[in-house]
Parts: structure tokens; C-alpha cells; sequence
């Protein structure tokens, strides 16, 4: 959004539910941001690479991509603001990714802050720990890809280590490579 300031910015903390220690990030996003591209915030802030479906529940209402072939209804994530849906620090929702893995994520509104000036928004402030990869098998695969790669007598070690590309550290957390990733053009397929 450069070149526009926001009338109030949302600082946010993202929290991946189920996962100790725990992984979370902290980010700002204009008040105005709409559900669908706090998704794309959030994919870039925690890593995740778009490849599933995803959906917001807040008070009892999920939003998300509808679809006239689903059974749950699903209000449109692109025409609804975060303000709306959360106007004040304390509210909280649940996001979740990957409807197979199940990857849930407390959403908490910490503050409604001012725009500082010369500041792009959305952007990261901070984070801990790495993204577990996509399509590991959730909270419980995540833990047994971990204790594979750990384990150079694992009878998977190998294989998981060539999976992910010869190395996966738990621990990383890169703050500029992310807000780059946030800077960079939205990719999103649902947006073409």
C-alpha cells in the first residue's frame, strides 16, 4: 500500500495454535485490510506457501472463498474489513489453513494504533520460531518430521532431509526476509 497512509493500523499477533514451543508472529496491517489479503499476510508472515484452503471463524461466522457446493456457509473474505469484524485491541478470532493438516491460528487484535509516518503497512515487528512445512500432517506430523530430522538413526531421516531440502531449523526466524515477502506483488491466484 505505499504511497497511502491507513486512518488506524491493527497490530496483531498471530499465534499457531497446538505447537510448543510456541511459533507466532506480530504484525501491523491497515484497519481497513480486507479478510482475503489478511490471509496473504499472514502466508507470508508465517510461511505457508498458498497451496490449501483457508478460512476465518469469528463469532461464529466463517469467512473465507465461498463456494455454492459447500455445506458450511461461508461469508466472502474479500468484502469484509478487519475493522469491521474486529474494531478493538482484545478481540480475537481463529484462522485456519490447509483443511487436511488443520493448521489453526489464534488471531488476537493487541492494539488500534496511528500510522507512523514514512511506514508501509502491512509489516512484521517480530516473530518466533520457523513455519512448520506445508503438507507434514499437521500439529502431529510436524512433531514426527522433527523428531526424524533430529535423529540420524530415524529410518525416515534421509528421506524427510531430502523432502525439505537437505535442512530445516525450528528455530529461524528471518524478520527481513519476511517483510520482503510482504512488500513483494501479491501472487494470489483468487485475485486474478
Amino acid at each position: 500500500m505505499p504511497g497511502r497512509s491507513p486512518t488506524t493500523v491493527h497490530q496483531l499477533k498471530v499465534t499457531l495454535r497446538g505447537v510448543k514451543p510456541s511459533i507466532w508472529r506480530r504484525v501491523q496491517v491497515p484497519s481497513t485490510i480486507n479478510l482475503r489479503r489478511l490471509h496473504d499476510v499472514i502466508q507470508a508472515t508465517m510461511g505457508w506457501t498458498q497451496s490449501h484452503l483457508y478460512a476465518f471463524e469469528i463469532d461464529g461466522e466463517q469467512y473465507g472463498e465461498p463456494s455454492p457446493y459447500d455445506d458450511v456457509q461461508t461469508r466472502s473474505a474479500k468484502s469484509t474489513q478487519l475493522r469491521r469484524i474486529a474494531p478493538e485491541a482484545g478481540a480475537r478470532f481463529l484462522y485456519t489453513y490447509d483443511f487436511g493438516d488443520n493448521w489453526e491460528h489464534l488471531v488476537l487484535v493487541e492494539k488500534v494504533l496511528a500510522p507512523e509516518r514514512g511506514v508501509d503497512y502491512p509489516r512484521c515487528v517480530t516473530g518466533k520460531r520457523a513455519c512448520p512445512p506445508e503438507d507434514c500432517g499437521g500439529i502431529w506430523g510436524y512433531q514426527e518430521f522433527l523428531d526424524a530430522i533430529r535423529d540420524p538413526e530415524h529410518p525416515e531421516h534421509d528421506n524427510l532431509l531430502e523432502w525439505i531440502g537437505g535442512s530445516f531449523d525450528p528455530e529461524a526466524f528471518d524478520l527481513q526476509v519476511v517483510n520482503a515477502m510482504l512488500a513483494a506483488p501479491n501472487p494470489s491466484p483468487w485475485d486474478r
